[in-house]
């Protein structure tokens, strides 16, 4: 007999599970309901269990200099920015200006303002501006197709002990057999094949959300 190590989470098993996390003070809500006025857009936004999840991750490896790329309308840099230290710093890369602003916002509703840096335009450039190894902590929730370019910049940046999280790694479980035509896919699926059999690293695939990767810099 097959022992099923996993569960199938329904929508209310999902609100039950995000309400017994951390992270659920009123500007955590007032982002989520700001996405849900998007429609269809929403599906680019975390979901509370990836936010706690963020916040505890940062805090615990005592995270101080960390990246975004791709903020969308705030609600991932909320969460890394709350789990930085003090004297912490998050810059995030984001392509669309009014997104940027809409995040922006949210930072300074959340009191978190000084704490981040959004910058407009094409990540990849952002990221090849900044130093090697003068970071904590990454967060990949972007394009898919410039997905490996990221994880390589940002394996630059990261000192050692460093890490990484990498949104919609499993991409609907798609990634198994990348439907024809759906580069995003594929590229996707290439890249967890790559960050597996990557000797510079130590890597955790997660089944939450739409799929999450922690990639660890040894």
């Amino acid at each position: 007999m097959t022992v099923e190590r996993f569960i199938s989470l329904s929508p209310e098993l999902h609100d039950y599970l995000v309400e017994h996390s951390s992270f659920r003070d009123g500007v955590a809500q007032e982002v989520e309901q700001a996405a849900r006025d998007m429609g269809e857009l929403e599906e680019m936004q975390i979901g509370g269990d990836q936010a706690a999840l963020i916040t505890l991750l940062v805090t615990a490896t005592g995270a101080r200099r960390a990246l975004e790329i791709g903020t969308f309308l705030g609600y991932g840099a909320i969460s890394i920015a709350r789990g930085l230290r003090e004297d912490g710093k998050l810059i995030c890369c984001e392509l669309n200006e009014e997104y940027a602003k809409r995040a922006q916002q949210h930072l300074t509703d959340a009191g978190l303002a000084e704490r981040a840096e959004i910058r407009v335009g094409p990540a990849i450039e952002s990221l090849r501006g900044l130093d090697d190894g003068s970071f904590d902590f990454a967060f990949i929730d972007a394009d898919k197709v410039g997905y490996p370019d990221y994880y390589e910049e940002c394996l630059r940046l990261l000192r050692s002990n460093g890490v990484i999280m990498l949104d919609n790694t499993l991409r609907e479980g798609t990634v198994i057999d990348p439907p024809e035509g759906d580069e995003g896919t594929a590229v996707m699926a290439r890249l967890n094949d790559r960050i597996a059999a990557d000797d510079r690293v130590d890597v955790a695939m997660l089944g939450i959300a739409d799929g999450v990767t922690l990639v660890r810099k040894r």
